[in-house]
């Protein structure tokens, strides 16, 4: 685990030099939106710890329009069903540190941590040790949310549903610019997702 050993010290802002990178894989992102991206964390919580980061480098939630807003939510709906069906996570944790103050690790560049949770993931190590085991590298992490996202990155069982930038409403007026906003299916007892 290379990088736990030697930890990349960068310059500058994390989230808008990984979009610069060539290689997804190497910068950890799952998908990349017109407005928005998802990642990997490099030092997650839980297996499957994701980031959902708008492009747009801003401090906090209420400097982004009302587009880029809507993105957001809708990459992290589509992280949910990805972590569901990756994990059958049944229970999440979703937030975002706004300031130094409030802990963010990257302050001037708002994002959205969704970090999957079970039924008794927290265990003696934590307890005792302050350590979190997390038994999944992030290459096979990277794997298996990569399949699950799949070509056009969209999870299998969703549908897509227009959402205008300008309002982030759904076929409502504005520029009429159009992104795709994805949705779950709503699973039933009869199949998964």
């Amino acid at each position: 685990m290379e990088y736990l050993e030697n930890p990349i010290r960068e310059e500058g802002c994390l989230f808008c030099s990984r979009l610069q990178m060539n290689d997804d894989e190497e910068s950890l992102i799952l998908h990349r939106g017109e407005l928005a991206f998802v990642m990997l964390n490099r030092y997650p919580y839980t297996n499957g710890h994701l980031m959902v980061v708008p492009i747009a480098h801003r401090p906090s939630l209420e400097d982004l329009q009302a587009g880029e807003l809507a993105e957001l939510m809708a990459l992290t709906q589509h992280s949910l069903a990805a972590l569901r069906k990756a994990y059958g996570a049944s229970s999440f944790n979703l937030g975002a540190n706004i300031g130094e103050a409030a802990g963010a690790g990257v302050a001037d560049h708002v994002h959205l941590h969704v970090v999957p949770r079970w039924a008794g993931d927290t265990n003696f190590m934590a307890t005792l040790a302050q350590t979190r085991v997390v038994p999944e590298t992030l290459e096979m992490t990277y794997r298996r949310l990569e399949e699950i996202w799949g070509p056009g990155r969209q999870v299998k069982g969703e549908t897509s549903k227009e959402v205008d930038r300008e309002t982030g409403r759904q076929g409502e007026g504005g520029t009429g610019e159009v992104m795709q906003r994805k949705e779950r299916t709503p699973r039933t007892a009869t199949g998964p997702l």
